[in-house]
């Protein structure tokens, strides 16, 4: 059997990024809330850094006729950090199909940027028990059912990380430079 090394070539730093394990020699857990919140801020600014790379220019493309628009795609970031608001807030009521995404690129974007400024603030104003509890939400077709509210949240974070994942082969394809997301890219090299 034959074994394969590989190096990154880059040099070991500490990490300084926020995450989910407490720093060396602490004994100091964060809670449910904070690890949400530190993931989600750091998902953000990976997404962000892909929709800033997308042209602009090409928001109406699509791989393929049955697929979504990038516009709609990045209008999906914005509603998906919208319906993890609804949910802290206790807000949620499902129905009505997707709603319709404004007439531009920008528009979107704003709606991005905003729904994010407001959902850190619902949770940084939040208890850790606001995140108990349970929403309705699709459990089958044409089935609601109670899921955890926490279990919703990441669902909605999760989700929103595919259709990142999505937007950078949309980046390429419509000829922009795919940024680094968690390793270095072809684009974006870490050397």
């Amino acid at each position: 059997m034959t074994s394969v090394h590989f190096t990154l070539n880059r040099s070991e730093e500490l990490m300084t990024a926020p995450t989910a394990t407490p720093p060396v020699g602490s004994t100091t857990i964060p809670t449910p809330k904070r690890q949400f919140l530190d993931v989600l801020n750091r998902e953000h600014t990976t997404t962000r850094r892909v929709i800033d790379a997308f042209p602009s220019d090409q928001a109406d493309f699509k791989p393929h006729p049955r697929s979504n628009s990038a516009k709609q795609l990045l209008w999906t970031f914005a509603v998906e950090e919208r319906l993890i608001l609804l949910a802290l807030k206790n807000e949620l009521k499902l129905g009505g199909g997707f709603p319709q995404p404004p007439a531009t690129w920008g528009e979107c974007y704003e709606a991005f940027l905003q729904t994010h400024t407001d959902v850190v603030k619902a949770l940084e104003a939040a208890s850790d028990d606001d995140l108990g509890g349970t929403v309705k939400f699709f459990t089958g077709p044409g089935t609601l059912g109670d899921i955890p509210k926490s279990e919703f949240m990441w669902f909605m974070l999760s989700d929103q990380i595919h259709h990142r994942g999505q937007m950078s082969v949309y980046l390429r394809m419509a000829g922009g430079k795919v940024p680094s997301i968690y390793v270095p890219s072809a684009d974006e090299p870490w050397t």
